[in-house]
């Protein structure tokens, strides 16, 4: 399969590069064939908040081979700001890279780490279920101790997945994808937050029209009503997007 791998243009949200692309899956296929690592990360308007607190975070974006627009605040600000974009939900670039790559010449393991204990496993089941032939390298479950940490680390450099989704939430899988990544050079690496939660049948995603009319927080929140606290930083993206672009 010959590479025909989009360009990157880069924009910025809140100082924070964002990657923009036509095909985030095709781009990642091609990283996938040619061995190249990389870290994906999904940024949205929490994410963007705490790392203008945290700059080991803000550094971790910086560094991340792809950032893509995930929360509609990105989104938003990027399309206020001249740039034609859409957005591209994590769990939704998780799941074409997942379809498409058992379509490549080579096999593209996944590794699963994440999730409450038995879900990542039941969500790597039903991923079996949906796409004969997906090959399951391994799952482990993200309550480990860290005396048990070793291990994980140690499968994970002898098995050498091609596809690894952490699901640690944000920003712990941010930092732990940063700091191991080197285990698995040549991997694709991407923090994927509850997905497993939702492939495993556990939790559900907002209504499309939610998702479509940039409604999907509050979906959540009524989900999660102590997610409240998290959710004060929609409204402080909000001012501190507008703050920005009045003072760049």
């Amino acid at each position: 399969m010959k590479s025909s791998q989009e360009s990157l243009s880069t924009s910025s949200v809140l100082g924070l590069p964002v990657h923009l692309l036509t095909n985030y899956a095709g781009w990642l296929l091609d990283r996938l064939q040619q061995q190249q690592g990389t870290h994906v990360v999904t940024l949205n308007a929490e994410m963007a908040m705490q790392a203008e607190s945290n700059e080991a975070l803000a550094a971790i974006i910086r560094q991340a081979e792809l950032v893509v627009p995930d929360g509609s605040g990105v989104v938003l600000y990027l399309q206020f700001h001249g740039n034609r974009v859409r957005r591209c939900p994590g769990i939704e670039l998780a799941e074409l890279l997942l379809r498409q790559s058992v379509t490549l010449e080579q096999s593209c393991p996944v590794f699963f780490y994440g999730g409450a204990p038995g879900v990542a496993q039941t969500a790597a089941d039903r991923w079996q279920q949906q796409v004969p032939g997906l090959p399951i390298a391994g799952v482990q479950h993200g309550y480990l101790t860290i005396d048990e940490q070793p291990l994980l680390l140690q499968t994970l450099k002898d098995l050498q997945p091609h596809i690894i989704l952490v699901g640690l939430g944000v920003p712990r899988q941010e930092f732990w994808i940063a700091d191991h990544r080197h285990i698995c050079p040549n991997a694709i690496w991407i923090g994927v937050g509850g997905s497993f939660d939702i492939w495993a049948g556990t939790k559900t995603r907002a209504p499309g029209w939610l998702r479509n009319n940039h409604l999907e927080w509050a979906y959540r929140l009524y989900q999660e009503p102590w997610r409240w606290r998290r959710m004060l930083a929609l409204p402080k993206f909000a001012w501190r997007a507008l703050v920005y672009s009045v003072s760049v």
